[in-house]
């Protein structure tokens, strides 16, 4: 059962992905149609057209990392200091004064 819950989730993410990249760039076609010819004076641009600038941009702007985080367990890499069990392990190994300061920081930080 354990592997075909497994198996199950692989297919559903699979099916999820290819769901969001054939609308992603029917979003980015309906805003860019929807809104740039009238402020911009540009033309209109088919899904394929749309498709370039989000490959374009992925990219440009954001790389096709997969959800690997190098640096974490995914990659083989030893976690950062702002991995969450590194944060989690120096956290457990205060002591309650260090605890207490650490907690007061944060608390002014999120002041600002």
């Amino acid at each position: 059962m354990n592997a075909f819950n497994r198996k199950g989730r692989k297919v559903c993410g699979g099916l999820f992905f290819l769901a969001l990249l054939s609308l992603l760039p029917l979003a980015i076609q309906a805003l860019w149609n929807g809104i740039l010819p009238e402020i911009m004076n540009v033309s209109t641009i088919t899904y394929w057209q749309a498709m370039g600038l989000f490959v374009l941009s992925r990219i440009l702007f954001g790389g096709f990392g997969g959800g690997k985080h190098c640096g974490g367990k995914r990659c083989g890499g030893k976690k950062g200091s702002f991995g969450r069990a590194s944060i989690k392990e120096k956290f457990m190994n205060m002591t309650e004064e260090e605890k207490a300061a650490f907690k007061e920081r944060w608390k002014d930080r999120c002041k600002r």
